[in-house]
């Protein structure tokens, strides 16, 4: 599930869109669940990808 949050990125200070994606159990997760719980968001590709 790919989502583009557009070419500025995002900055320190300001806050996350809305979003739900799937989660290393595939299951969702959005960050609506997640408010006022910490957690770490970790990006990276999947293997054999490029990138």
């Amino acid at each position: 599930m790919a989502e583009t949050f557009g070419g500025d990125g995002l900055t320190v200070g300001k806050k996350a869109p809305a979003f739900t994606m799937e989660d290393h159990r595939g299951g969702t997760v959005s960050l609506r669940d997640l408010k006022g719980k910490p957690f770490v968001l970790f990006f990276y590709p999947k293997d054999s990808t490029p990138g």
